[in-house]
């Protein structure tokens, strides 16, 4: 080190409060560069939290309870004319990696309420359906084992009580009893056998999905007569690790199957690609404001090289100078990502504040389309830092090399 520069150069407080300086002798270039770095960031946010928003709500329709992911329906195809037996329940229950299974059969039936009734579709289940199928009733609740209960489509309600519009809001729906007939076919197609059940079924829940027929589906246990055969069965593994030799087994048996976490893993790999594709959008927003960022730095130190050459006269070394280039630049790139997170977060929290009250409005649900991770919070203001002293690395570089004596011929 040269015996004539000092042996020690400013502090990180000093250059912290020097480098704010440019915030009062150039407030206007320096709230646009920070403004053009909040708007870029935001881009980036609001883009990629609208693919995670996506994302979510996607996998959360797939996947309304933990062990619906790990359960496989199986069925005979429709071209073999078989219906599974409780023998096949039998069988499949023994299958080592079985946890356990929920069978459901599908008839004709009636349904009827007061003095007007209608022909629907009765899916008969066991409770655990609701848990292993992760369907859920859009308005009201699933009902529990023993419980004299029933949950009904949207337009079988309609056809059994001659409701026009079924909203959250028609409250008087629930706990309404109806009573259903159930025709169950022989294999055979020829014979018919009656059945019905043992009490009326207080309405538990309601399915408001106009694109289904209508259907009830009804507890098993409160019918008169057990169905003969079923039509699917509902087999849930006993974990994850299990579901691939699972569904090899039911395959070999003859079974057509449809596992959840296969629908779960092909639509996460979808909003991957997605979110990859918003966020490239993102990045080229991102990358225009750090160009203008660069800009402003270079016009910074082109402006101050008179500034440059004071300083450096009163001991000022090569190693400070160029560490207060690189603290501005840092501290606007820091408030940019601040500033980004506050714009694109603040938009995607009105955005999903509009569309949960015009869902609601409407007779939905509410919902986030907008979510932002903490982590992905954390990353932008650091990236955001970390180009700003990217882009005061040159001009840092310049100042840090520029003699005093050169630095006044300049001026």
């Amino acid at each position: 080190m040269n015996d004539l520069e000092p042996s020690h150069g400013l502090g990180l407080t000093d250059l912290f409060r020097l480098s704010l300086r440019v915030f009062k002798t150039k407030p206007l270039r320096t709230f646009l560069t920070i403004l053009g770095m909040s708007f870029g960031i935001g881009t980036v946010l609001f883009l990629v939290s609208f693919g995670y928003g996506l994302q979510y709500i996607l996998i959360g329709k797939l996947v309304a309870t933990e062990d619906s992911l790990i359960t496989i329906e199986a069925l005979y195809p429709s071209e073999t004319e078989l219906n599974i037996t409780y023998d096949d329940l039998k069988m499949i229950s023994q299958i080592p990696e079985t946890a356990e299974i929920s069978p459901i059969a599908e008839f004709t039936g009636e349904i009827k309420a007061n003095d007007q009734s209608g022909l629907l579709l009765t899916k008969i289940i066991k409770p655990n359906y609701f848990r292993l199928s992760g369907q859920v009733p859009d308005i009201g609740e699933t009902f529990i084992e023993l419980e004299p209960a029933v949950i009904i489509s949207n337009s079988a309600v309609k056809l059994a009580e001659n409701y026009q519009e079924i909203t959250p809001q028609t409250k008087e729906l629930l706990n309404k009893k109806f009573s259903f007939k159930i025709f169950y076919q022989s294999e055979t197609k020829i014979e018919i056998e009656e059945s019905s059940t043992k009490e009326p079924l207080k309405l538990k829940g309601v399915i408001t999905d106009e694109l289904q027929p209508p259907f009830a589906l009804i507890p098993e246990d409160f019918l008169t007569k057990e169905p003969p055969f079923f039509k699917r069965v509902l087999v849930k593994a006993k974990d994850i690790n299990s579901v691939e030799a699972l569904r090899d087994k039911l395959l070999e048996k003859g079974f057509i199957i449809s596992a959840r976490i296969d629908l779960v893993n092909q639509a996460t790999k979808i909003m991957k690609i997605i979110t990859i594709v918003l966020g490239v959008f993102g990045v080229a927003a991102l990358i225009v404001a750090a160009v203008g960022m660069f800009n402003t730095m270079v016009v910074s130190f082109l402006e101050r090289t008179y500034e440059v050459g004071i300083i450096k006269s009163l001991g000022a070394t090569d190693r400070d100078v160029k560490n207060l280039f690189l603290m501005e630049s840092s501290v606007m790139g820091f408030l940019g990502g601040v500033g980004g997170v506050v714009l694109g977060v603040g938009v995607g929290q009105f955005a999903n504040f509009g569309l949960s009250l015009l869902a609601t409005r409407l007779g939905g649900k509410p919902f986030d389309l907008f979510i932002t991770p903490m982590w992905f919070i954390g990353l932008i203001i650091a990236s955001s830092s970390l180009i700003g002293l990217i882009s005061g690395f040159w001009p840092a570089g310049r100042a840090s090399f520029l003699s005093p004596i050169e630095a006044f011929i300049r001026k």
